[in-house]
């Protein structure tokens, strides 16, 4: 069957969005649609060139007989600020407040759109990392590793508090919790994750950072190494911040109880990733 260009072009977006950062032949499309190499480049231009125009990614072109196409995640640096600034506006509403200078956010890390939002922001800062495996802690993180599992193309593995049956044997550390120091645990199964993996952690808030460093020693215990660490938030009042290096989204500068206000800002995001989509007209 022969397959027209408008054809081609759809269903090799839809493979190479649906496979990020996978190097994808040219014999595969070419047997893919029965077509020549030479009319398969032509497409992947026009699907470069549409990906970068509207801020989708960007294709990287690998030479010779191995080499192929992959499919980069990316972000435009007015889309970033604006998705930001989404996200700013829902999370200062007064109406999230608790008892406790505690913030309401259920509502926010089960929301698929602004999940979406936060997926692709992550993905656009470390798509260019080389990332073998997500890891969160259990439960609040979860959503958003698994946004940006989507984009990167990797697994997630949770950590968890406490072991489970259906979890196997595993491996547990003891950690100091930044804010409270208390002394807290973390279980991973030894089956998540083999020796040597490069991982991303990611987490929905961050005050002193005791649960990244936790997450940190956890992954030494299987060799790993930590390839970036992503937060949704983080609490600009800390004396002592146990982690240095960090991407951020928000940052929650001040809440007042009395007054009902919530102060967010934005996070580091734009002082740690420095290659953006170009603008185009």
């Amino acid at each position: 069957m022969k397959f027209k260009r408008s054809e081609r072009l759809i269903d090799m977006t839809h493979y190479l969005m649906e496979h990020p950062r996978e190097l994808v032949s040219l014999t595969f499309f070419a047997d893919r649609f029965q077509s020549a190499k030479s009319s398969i480049s032509e497409d992947l231009v026009i699907v470069k060139e549409t990906f970068e125009h509207r801020g989708v990614g960007t294709l990287q072109t690998i030479p010779g007989a191995a080499g192929g196409v992959k499919y980069i995640p990316g972000i435009q640096r007015k889309q970033a600020e604006e998705l930001i600034a989404s996200l700013r506006e829902h999370v200062s509403h007064s109406d999230r407040l608790l008892p406790g200078g505690y913030l309401y956010m259920t509502d926010i890390l089960g929301d698929i759109h602004l999940m979406n939002h936060v997926g692709k922001l992550f993905a656009a800062a470390f798509a260019n990392k080389e990332i073998d495996f997500i890891m969160t802690v259990a439960t609040k993180g979860i959503g958003i590793a698994h946004a940006a599992a989507r984009y990167l193309g990797v697994p997630v593995v949770v950590v968890r508090r406490d072991s489970k049956v259906t979890e196997g044997s595993t491996v547990s550390i003891n950690y100091v919790s930044g804010s409270s120091r208390r002394i807290q645990t973390m279980v991973l199964s030894k089956r998540s994750l083999p020796q040597g993996a490069r991982v991303l952690i990611v987490d929905d808030f961050m005050k002193a950072g005791g649960t990244a460093a936790g997450m940190k020693n956890l992954l030494e215990e299987f060799s790993a190494t930590v390839a970036g660490t992503a937060i949704l938030i983080e609490s600009d009042h800390v004396e002592e911040r146990l982690v240095e290096q960090y991407t951020s989204l928000l940052k929650l500068s001040n809440v007042d109880e009395r007054e009902k206000t919530i102060q967010v800002t934005t996070g580091n995001y734009f002082d740690q990733v420095y290659s953006f989509l170009p603008e185009i007209e």
